[in-house]
């Protein structure tokens, strides 16, 4: 009796496991239609549209799409932390913000597709599908300068396999740093929209490839080939989509497939383009033509508003104009490029601006790459979307889901320890903030700068210090310093203005407004009227006047400009020979009530760490004094132990003697390896929710 129990539940756990593997394998409920040969489709192109297979017949499907990284905070992009339930409920808040489809760029964890999976099975009637994407060897795409090599091409094509297995749920991917790894059990083939093949294309290493290998012959497959005016890089494209379809064909099924292109390698002429890099070679997706692929094929392209330079210097679409009637070159050049793929669908495949203070490239009406609000993100985003429909495209998806701050943004690199982005939250750092679901620091919504200081009670991690002034109060996490203070008198900044400043390393300016101190202060917070609120950096410890030959230094008081950051070097346009000038952006301004608020007696403000120079606070690093390495645009950075903070209103400036800031509250704190975050929906993401929802499918 005992081993006929024990065989019992043995064959119950049996039955139990194979029941769940059948939950993840078994798809034959996904409606699709089979071919006489046995191939399934689901989706397929047809002349200029994408279309679905539902209700026994096929349908256009306008692809609301969301790009969806695969990390968090205090991780790597290749560390993939990501858990089945955060998926779920991502899965959940996409669907319902009305995205029908989102795209990954390379192979996630198990857990996605897993998630996957079970979030449209039980969603059966109104599935999110997926684009997936296959990452490029782009370290040895760098290091050879050609595609072709034997070494890229076969890391390439073991890639697409991995995601091929990963996706229909039949492989397991052992460990490797940097990429994901496991038993991959789920098959979401079934929700697979289209196969996005590679990485935005380094137009220096297209152009040598097609150098390099200027007498191959056109590659010719059993279901894709190049056409004869191909260049040896789109023959090589062509090669990777036809492995991708034959290990596909094995498995009996079809998918749309397209090729990731970017504005910068695309087929049209930008003769006013002042950066040659960015109009020097094509890549041109009609060179590539389906041989035997009903599934089709299409074009994609990453096209923002703001890069490159042609957009604002082109008069070419002057004649375009928008539903507000001003001149819009975006719009002028989504129709340019639908009519060079005629007869093809075309996507936008990323777009969107991000909501950072930092700015990184102006562009034209505004769309700029960064200093947006959230309400400003998702207006610009809402209207780009609404464009991209109404130029009749086959999809728009938006950059991106969540905030990523692992991210490099060129022109903040320069100062700022690179090897460190996960640990802090870099507000002059606009790659960091493209998300409509925001990932804050950790005392984000905790901490409110209102001026009633009754939420500091609820804080451990709190400082407190005796001044001249009254009582102050500090703390940190990984995006700001916080100071609060209760002081003997009533402050009035609209009238006179009140002044904390900051000294972190030896150096800086040691007098102002006629006062002298004991040590330089690097950076200045201002508070006062609207416009004069902002963080000040000292003159000779100004990062943009240090970097750029061309830099304005504004004087906004004794010793101290105003902190900006650069958003394009002096160029010419190569159409009129016409001079462009070198432009900045002012990224130092503090938004009362957001960033500080005084009441009464009451002070309380929030520091970006970054307008302080730091370079990385979760290792006190800040950038240190003396000028970049020749030919290089960079900064060095020191370890510092904390920062003097001294506060003091104008009349405080008129002192008699030498104030001591060694007197004046020095803060410190532990170095950290661990980040706390908080998760928020933007107000961006309530705009373009209402954006998608207005649009048909």
């Amino acid at each position: 009796m005992k081993w006929r129990r024990r065989s019992s539940l043995i064959l119950f756990l049996i039955s139990l496991a194979g029941g769940c593997y059948l939950f993840l394998k078994s798809m034959d409920v996904v409606e699709s239609e089979e071919l006489e040969d046995g191939t399934k489709l689901k989706f397929r192109t047809n002349e200029e549209k994408v279309e679905v297979y539902k209700d026994g017949q096929w349908s256009p499907l306008f692809v609301k799409g969301m790009n969806v990284g695969a990390t968090l905070p205090g991780h790597f992009p290749g560390e993939l932390p990501m858990t089945k339930d955060q998926y779920l409920e991502w899965f959940e808040m996409m669907d319902g913000m009305g995205v029908n489809t989102l795209r990954v760029y390379t192979i996630h964890e198990p857990v996605f597709y897993e998630a996957l999976v079970e979030y449209n099975r039980s969603h059966s009637d109104d599935p999110l599908y997926f684009m997936q994407g296959i990452w490029s060897p782009v370290e040895l795409m760098k290091e050879t300068e050609n595609a072709r090599d034997p070494d890229v091409t076969k890391a390439f094509k073991k890639e697409i396999k991995d995601a091929i297995g990963a996706v229909y749920g039949d492989i397991k991917i052992p460990e490797e740093n940097g990429k994901a790894s496991g038993a991959y059990n789920a098959d979401a083939s079934p929700y697979l929209l289209a196969w996005h093949i590679g990485t935005e294309w380094s137009p220096q290493m297209v152009e040598s490839t097609n150098e390099k290998s200027s007498d191959d012959p056109a590659f010719r497959g059993s279901y894709f080939k190049a056409a004869e005016s191909a260049s040896p890089f789109e023959s090589w494209l062509a090669e990777l989509l036809n492995y991708t379809a034959a290990l596909e064909a094995e498995r009996g099924w079809e998918h749309p497939m397209t090729i990731t292109n970017w504005v910068t390698t695309d087929p049209l002429d930008h003769p006013t383009e002042p950066h040659k890099m960015e109009d020097m070679v094509s890549v041109d997706p009609t060179k590539i033509e389906v041989n035997n692929w009903r599934a089709g094929y299409f074009a994609s392209y990453h096209a923002y508003p703001y890069y490159p330079d042609f957009f604002k210097t082109t008069d070419k679409y002057n004649h375009v104009k928008n539903e507000q009637g001003k001149v819009d070159t975006y719009k002028g050049y989504l129709q340019d490029l639908k009519a060079y793929h005629e007869g093809m669908p075309i996507m936008i495949t990323e777009f969107g601006v991000p909501s950072s203070r930092g700015n990184a490239h102006f562009g034209p009406l505004g769309r700029d790459q960064g200093g947006h609000s959230e309400q400003m993100q998702g207006e610009l985003n809402a209207d780009l979307l609404n464009q991209i429909d109404q130029e009749e495209y086959a999809g728009a998806v938006l950059f991106s889901w969540q905030d990523e701050w692992f991210k490099k943004t060129w022109n903040v690199m320069p100062f700022t320890n690179m090897d460190r982005n996960p640990f802090w939250y870099n507000v002059l750092s606009a790659e960091t903030s493209y998300g409509v679901l925001g990932m804050y620091p950790g005392k984000h919504g905790v901490l409110q700068m209102d001026g009633e200081l009754l939420d500091w009670k609820e804080l451990e991690d709190v400082e407190t210090f005796e001044t001249p002034l009254g009582t102050w109060s500090m703390t940190h996490d990984e995006g700001y310093l916080y100071l609060s203070g209760r002081l003997l008198e009533p402050l009035s900044p609209e009238t006179e203005p009140f002044y904390i400043g900051a000294d972190t390393i030896n150096g800086g300016t040691k007098q102002m407004a006629g006062q002298s101190f004991s040590e330089g202060f690097e950076t200045m917070v201002r508070l006062g009227k609207k416009e004069n609120s902002e963080v000040l950096i000292a003159e000779d410890y100004d990062f943009h006047q240090r970097l750029y030959e061309h830099a304005s230094a504004t004087k906004e008081a004794e010793g101290f400009h105003s902190w900006k950051l650069i958003t394009n070097y002096q160029r010419t346009n190569p159409a009129t020979d016409q001079l462009l000038p070198f432009e900045e952006a002012e990224v130092g301004g503090l938004e009362r009530g957001v960033d500080w608020e005084v009441k009464g007696r009451q002070i309380e403000v929030r520091i970006p760490w970054a307008l302080l120079g730091f370079a990385d606070p979760s290792t006190k690093q800040v950038a240190r004094y003396g000028p970049p390495v020749e030919g290089e645009k960079k900064l060095y950075f020191s370890k510092i132990e904390g920062i003097h903070l001294v506060p003091m209103g104008a009349g405080d400036l008129v002192s008699e003697g030498e104030v001591k800031v060694e007197d004046f509250p020095f803060y410190t704190w532990d170095p950290w390896q661990q980040v706390e975050y908080q998760v928020e929906i933007k107000k961006s993401y309530q705009l373009m929710k209402q954006a998608f929802q207005q649009l048909a499918d």
